[in-house]
């Protein structure tokens, strides 16, 4: 009897203890399950919100702090749960790893996938776009609006003459570098940068062929650049720009001076003049062609492709002078002689008269 008693204790302890483990294998699988369901809301759950579901961008600056961070994103109302983006943020060491830069953040975007897009720096490249630009500090407004280095900073570069000197310009020459179009740049490109991003793409623009090109017409491409600012200038219509190339290229071949009205307004510095007046011909400039011979020592505006193009790819012709049509169409009437110019130059006058246009 003792015998079976001890058994049966033996037993029942036996079963007492695997009901403890089932007991605590149980809980521990809840709070495994809990403590899983817990991490996934904080880490997978979607925690972004987007007014009308459309992306949003946000701008890091140089510098910026997680403290910055958090301001861009919760004073647009983007962050759900804020508390759980910062638990995750800190455990992924978010503010130790903060990146500047441009971020796309889209709707519906959860808390892991928000914060690997801003530690790795995985940001949006922006495209910028430049043209119809004067001179650097008219184009240094324009890309300071488009990312992140300010104008002044970009002057400060283009018109210190040992840093433009190592690429072969001088602060009056160095505008030619700048050949418009659009580019992709990241938002937090640095002014350095920006200028070294735009002499690669001039280098890639004068290819071999466009070199041969400026050679067959005595040119360097500096001076191939310097003449279409003229011949911009001269005209918006791109199908009249290569025949007013020739005739400045038919000029410098016989050693005449360009007369180039736009060279005498850049040195004025009033682009509200439409009626040129002997006087202002006179006034004293290295950009005044009308009494210096050749080109310019530096372009009169950044040139659009299609002015560089019209200079590399001339009309073959000998007329040597042209003056804008008194139709007022915007086209110029051409003429190889001194005499005729001056029948068609009078025209033009005259119908400036009837518009009472006087300056």
């Amino acid at each position: 009897m003792a015998y079976y008693h001890s058994r049966y204790s033996s037993k029942k302890r036996v079963n007492k203890t695997r009901r403890s483990v089932f007991r605590f294998l149980f809980l521990l699988i809840v709070i495994s399950l809990a403590t899983g369901y817990f991490l996934y809301n904080i880490i997978y759950k979607p925690n972004v919100w987007t007014p009308d579901g459309k992306p949003v961008s946000i701008y890091l600056p140089t510098g910026a702090n997680f403290d910055t961070l958090k301001t861009k994103l919760y004073s647009r109302g983007l962050i759900i749960h804020r508390n759980n983006f910062e638990w995750w943020a800190q455990k992924k060491k978010l503010p130790e790893l903060i990146k500047a830069g441009c971020y796309v953040i889209k709707n519906g975007m959860n808390n892991n996938q928000l914060v690997e897009m801003l530690r790795t720096g995985r940001q949006k490249p922006i495209k910028v776009t430049f043209n119809n630009v004067s001179n650097i500090y008219e184009l240094s407004g324009k890309i300071s609006k488009q990312i992140e280095a300010d104008s002044l900073s970009i002057i400060s570069l283009l018109t210190d003459s040992v840093y433009v000197a190592k690429m072969g310009f001088t602060p009056k020459t160095v505008a030619t570098i700048f050949i418009p179009n659009t580019y992709e740049f990241y938002w937090n490109t640095s002014s350095e940068g920006f200028i070294s991003r735009m002499f690669r793409e001039y280098v890639k623009f004068w290819t071999s062929e466009r070199k041969q090109q400026a050679e067959a017409l005595s040119l360097t491409p500096t001076e191939v650049v310097i003449l279409a600012s003229i011949v911009e200038k001269e005209t918006n219509k791109n199908n009249e720009k290569p025949k007013i190339a020739s005739v400045y290229l038919n000029r410098l071949k016989k050693g005449w001076r360009l007369q180039a009205d736009p060279t005498v307004i850049f040195a004025l510095g009033d682009y509200s003049i439409h009626r040129l007046l002997n006087e202002q011909k006179k006034v004293n400039s290295p950009y005044n062609t009308y009494q210096h011979g050749g080109l310019p020592p530096g372009p009169i505006c950044i040139p659009s492709i299609s002015s560089i193009e019209a200079v590399l790819n001339p009309v073959n012709d000998n007329f040597l002078y042209f003056c804008a049509k008194d139709d007022m169409s915007g086209y110029h009437v051409f003429a190889h002689t001194n005499r005729q110019h001056i029948r068609n130059a009078r025209k033009y006058q005259e119908a400036l008269d009837k518009m009472q246009v006087f300056k």
